[in-house]
């Protein structure tokens, strides 16, 4: 798995994101769902007329 270096910015971001006992890796894992799931919606938004 590739290592990533984050700022102390970013790590308090994301420790104000976690629920208890939350890994980063399930955090980074859900935030890339959300992100890829609006990605979809935003495509498709463009299929409706």
């Amino acid at each position: 798995m590739p290592q990533i270096h984050l700022d102390d910015e970013t790590i308090a971001r994301l420790d104000n994101l976690r629920e208890e006992d939350e890994e980063y890796d399930e955090l980074i894992t859900e935030l890339m769902n959300i992100y890829e799931a609006s990605e979809r919606t935003l495509f498709h938004a463009g299929d409706e007329y």
